[in-house]
């Protein structure tokens, strides 16, 4: 099968979305399946052949996003030459649109991944009087695919809920095989080197972007130093527009010590800083999946996160961690609790159970059956509308 991904961000853009789309492509390629993806060019992008860079109209925006051209001819050239049996969509505007064009005119299915609450982020592009307007703007989009994917349960409820007998299937962003072994002397090393003479590190991995809620987890340090001492270190991992912000606000709060920004880390080592940490600590309420969370679990760390769409379906309280309201007395109450019942070494046996359910390989299994599914209904739907009538000429039809 030959599947053209598009998208409005990728690699080197350092986020959720892109290692999504990385990891699904790597597992289908794997599988035998040829994938090309259409993404925007950045600065200091790495030549690859089965990346089709469109232009970006501007680069550099917010931490390093670039905001994409998605008119650019060169997308519908390339993806006039591949002779594609299904897109897969993962982004409903700007790409979105060229997407369901090409679909259209190509009469090729269309398949959409929901991966974010994207009113979350419209203001990275001067839209955010767009924010009340997206529940609609994604009922309209998903009534032009031929499949829609959520990447969680709580996600496909919400989506069915928009958008009634929309067919919505969960696929889940797969964690590959190296994950799983995090290097236990980095591990140790990394401890000793962020952590010194603490008793405890904890860790997060996010951009340090307004939509994080990352400032929750500086007041939650705060209650907790306030209500411990100084016996820990939180280490915040990635980088974002907000880092100074967090930085001033640490400091301010009377916890800079205890605060340790580490900046990127490239994604193989994510699982060592993981390892070395006692807790990963989650505070994002913009989620549809928690890449990161499955991620650190892998790596044997439990989780103590915010009760949100990217953590319900993920977090199991008492077996791989544990979720709190949006309270910083909560979650600080909670962390404490974990810590005095001397609850860790359990809750690192549960998170390595539940993130072997989520395996690339198996994802991407699932996704071509949704492919094949997406072709079929677009046959379906296609009978119903011209019946025996000749398509038009234009149209160029291969699943």
């Amino acid at each position: 099968m030959k599947i053209a991904m598009m998208t409005n961000n990728y690699k080197p853009f350092v986020a959720g979305v892109p290692v999504s789309i990385e990891r699904l492509a790597g597992s289908l390629r794997a599988a035998g399946h040829e994938v090309v993806v259409f993404a925007p060019s950045y600065e200091g992008q790495a030549a690859e052949e089965d990346v089709v860079r469109y232009r970006a109209l501007i680069k550099g925006v917010a931490g390093g996003f670039s905001v994409p051209d998605s008119l650019d001819v060169e997308i519908e050239r390339r993806f006039r030459e591949g002779n594609f049996d299904v897109i897969h969509v993962h982004h409903p505007m700007m790409i979105g649109t060229t997407a369901r064009y090409l679909s259209w005119k190509y009469h090729v299915p269309l398949v959409f991944t929901y991966h974010t609450r994207y009113e979350q982020y419209l203001h990275y592009i001067g839209l955010s009087r767009l924010k009340r307007i997206m529940p609609a703007y994604i009922r309209s989009y998903t009534k032009h695919c031929d499949i829609v994917i959520a990447p969680t349960p709580v996600m496909k409820d919400y989506l069915e809920q928009i958008q009634p007998g929309a067919d919505v299937r969960v696929l889940p962003t797969g964690i590959p095989g190296e994950s799983f072994f995090p290097d236990g002397e980095k591990a140790l090393l990394l401890r000793k080197k962020l952590a010194g003479d603490k008793k405890y590190l904890f860790c997060t991995v996010a951009r340090l972007a307004k939509e994080k809620n990352l400032g929750f987890l500086l007041r939650c340090m705060k209650i907790r130093k306030e209500a411990c001492g100084s016996d820990f270190k939180l280490a915040f991992i990635g980088d974002g527009p907000m880092r100074a912000a967090l930085e001033q606000e640490a400091e301010k709060m009377g916890i800079g010590e205890e605060i340790v920004f580490v900046g990127k880390v490239p994604n193989e080592e994510i699982k060592n800083y993981c390892r070395a940490a006692d807790l990963f600590l989650f505070s994002s309420l913009s989620e549809t999946q928690g890449i990161v969370l499955l991620e650190s679990m892998a790596a044997g760390t439990p989780v103590l996160a915010v009760r949100g769409t990217g953590t319900e379906d993920v977090v199991v309280n008492g077996m791989n961690g544990y979720m709190t309201d949006v309270s910083e007395m909560g979650f600080a109450d909670k962390l404490m609790d974990i810590l005095e019942k001397k609850e860790i070494d359990l809750l690192r046996q549960g998170a390595l159970l539940t993130a072997r359910n989520y395996s690339c390989e198996e994802i991407a299994r699932q996704a071509a059956l949704v492919y094949a599914q997406a072709a079929y209904n677009r046959k379906g739907r296609d009978r119903m509308k011209y019946g025996n009538r000749n398509r038009r000429k234009d149209m160029v039809y291969s699943g």
